[in-house]
């Protein structure tokens, strides 16, 4: 076993987004270098950050910088509510201005006009289930609906000219639309409608004449390519497709370069194009990993692409590409532990046949010095969404590694309704929680019993949110495989669940996961609780009090119903928390916490 401690393999800076100012001389982001999420500036050759928001309550979630580089918009929310408020300051630094101030009205955060006059953003404030676009004149304050109701509508980006405003809306996880919006008039246009299949449609970017955009869409393919819509005509067209999901995009109109990633099973493999003549530039060696953001600077007069990235052995961290020449510089250290790199265990990509004879993609994690005829314990490791993506560097993860620097393996699976494989694996949780991805864990664990270097007595399981749901789901209705079970913020009934979520998720609940009065029957054969008394191995739940997206309820039901069987379980619930843990310390205590509890169980 390693030496290291728990607190070294935890302690990294978050570091959630970014954007460069628009000369290129800076950086802003988010991290939680301050004990909680909040907006920093770095200059772009390096030096000390400088914090810019002191809050310990909110959290920081997303920002934008205007064009003309002197205001930051950006959203925060309360205790990890997920309501989140617009606040703008200074660019140059300064004290945040609130400029919402509505309690239960959920905010998402957009863009600022090229001249840096309006701040387009949606908001829930007429109709709960609805998103709608506004738009906020900086100069008088007056803000205008741009949007006139009934949908979902998150807006995206201002075309160069700042005429038009591409926004999606989403109909469910599976299906969006791109629409088109006259900033003057509100005059809207569906420029992606596929009526009668679902297909999804994502914004890219504005060509520099705003004639049109590209976006990425999987419309009659399994995987998203890149495509180009001229507005005035609606035409569209494929112009780059590969064998995996494309994703990301960023456009320097100053240097007609374009810059994206393929999804490679997992891996980002990172390009740059001259747009006139689509032949690509030479890049320095980049660390293998998972590209997490792309950005030029608008107005740079240097070639270099900024971008975030997460690797095996880095946390996610920002990285300046000087194009020119050829040149990959670690603008933002996040590892603070000074841990050796070989330290660090790289996960091998298998499948396992599951079964109805599909292969379950899965990460496999060996911890390092397993010796001829040894056996160790292993970890069933289930993201959350379920519509993500288990990336194995997606995040630097310090909870894996501390586990298999104490002999511990993990298996991180991509089970149906994960993205990345293809829309068809995708799709198939729909209405199908418990269902067929239940049988991918139960195959999952199999998998591991199977390999001659673990002991299949000692297996766990845990996950987060989604994950949370399916490791209930495999504690109550798989009991014989487990040693132990970790369940994070996860749905025990889906009757509840389905009636309990975000307004916003109303259009799309019925779709994803079933109607609560419609489908009681299928959802509460579904729910874990229902074969509470069926689980046997100690179970560890740990829930934000102020969580809109699985209630606190979810967690309350399934402990008190254990708690009356007289199960084992460890309940912990972090009252100045939401759905996933913000505020530093109460990261530290929960993964901490699930640690020794797994160390406890599985290598006793």
């Amino acid at each position: 076993m390693s030496r290291f401690t728990f607190a070294q393999f935890a302690a990294t800076r978050r570091i959630t987004g970014f954007e460069p100012a628009p000369d290129g001389n800076a950086v802003y982001f988010i991290a939680d270098s301050s004990g909680q999420f909040n907006l920093w500036r770095v200059a772009a050759e390096g030096g000390w950050p400088e914090q810019l928001t002191q809050f310990s309550e909110e959290s920081v979630r997303d920002l934008v910088v205007s064009e003309d580089g002197r205001q930051i918009a950006f959203l925060a929310d309360p205790k990890g509510s997920e309501v989140n408020q617009v606040y703008l300051m200074a660019a140059q630094g300064g004290w945040p201005v609130q400029a919402t101030d509505l309690p239960s009205v959920r905010h998402g955060l957009g863009c600022f006009s090229p001249d840096g006059r309006y701040l387009a953003y949606c908001a829930n404030a007429t109709t709960p289930r609805d998103m709608d676009i506004y738009l906020r004149d900086l100069q008088t304050g007056e803000t205008r609906q741009l949007t006139p109701g009934g949908r979902l509508m998150y807006p995206a980006w201002f075309s160069p000219d700042g005429t038009h405003l591409l926004a999606v809306q989403p109909m469910s996880n599976t299906n969006h639309d791109l629409w088109v919006i006259n900033a003057a008039t509100g005059e809207a246009r569906n420029l992606t409608e596929h009526a009668g299949r679902q297909a999804s449609y994502f914004p890219g970017a504005w060509r520099g004449d705003s004639k049109g955009f590209w976006f990425f869409t999987n419309d009659g393919r399994e995987f998203m390519g890149m495509g180009y819509c001229d507005v005035a005509s609606g035409q569209k067209e494929i112009v780059l497709t590969a064998d995996w999901d494309m994703e990301r995009l960023a456009v320097s109109h100053r240097h007609g370069l374009m810059a994206y990633c393929i999804n490679e099973a997992g891996n980002s493999r990172l390009r740059v194009v001259h747009l006139a003549t689509g032949c690509e530039l030479p890049l320095p060696e980049l660390p293998k990993g998972v590209v997490g953001n792309l950005r030029f600077a608008t107005h740079d007069e240097r070639r270099r692409l900024f971008l975030s990235m997460n690797c095996s052995n880095q946390a996610a961290a920002i990285y300046v590409v000087d194009l020119d020449r050829q040149e990959l510089r670690l603008l933002t250290p996040s590892m603070l532990g000074n841990l050796p790199a070989d330290t660090f265990v790289s996960p091998e990509l298998v499948e396992v046949e599951a079964f109805d004879g599909l292969k379950i993609p899965a990460w496999l994690y060996r911890p390092h010095g397993i010796k001829a005829g040894e056996t160790v314990p292993a970890l069933l490791a289930v993201h959350g969404g379920p519509e993500i993506q288990e990336r194995p560097e997606y995040r630097y993860n310090g909870f894996y590694q501390y586990l298999l620097s104490q002999g511990v393996a993990v298996l991180a699976p991509n089970v149906r309704g994960s993205t990345g494989f293809g829309i068809s694996w995708q799709k198939q949780v729909h209405r199908d929680w418990g269902g067929g991805d239940l049988k991918d864990l139960e195959a999952c664990a199999r998998y591991l019993q199977s390999l001659d270097w673990v002991d299949g007595s000692k297996l766990g399981v845990w996950g987060q949110s989604y994950g949370g749901f399916a490791t209930l789901s495999c504690a109550a209705r798989l009991p014989g495989y487990w040693a132990c079970a970790g369940d994070f913020y996860g749905p025990a009934n889906l009757v509840t669940f389905a009636a309990s979520g975000p307004p916003t998720w109303k259009h799309v609940i019925k779709s994803w996961i079933g109607d609560p009065e419609e489908d009681r029957e299928l959802l509460v054969e579904r729910s874990p609780i229902t074969y509470a008394d069926q689980i046997k191995c100690p179970l560890l739940v740990m829930q934000g009090a102020t969580d809109t997206r699985v209630v606190r309820a979810e967690s309350d039901q399934m402990v008190e119903r254990l708690r009356e069987l007289g199960r084992e379980v460890e309940y912990v619930v972090f009252e100045d928390e939401g759905h996933g843990f913000t505020k530093r310390t109460n990261q530290l205590r929960s993964f901490e916490l699930l640690s020794n509890f797994l160390l406890r169980h599985l290598k006793a």
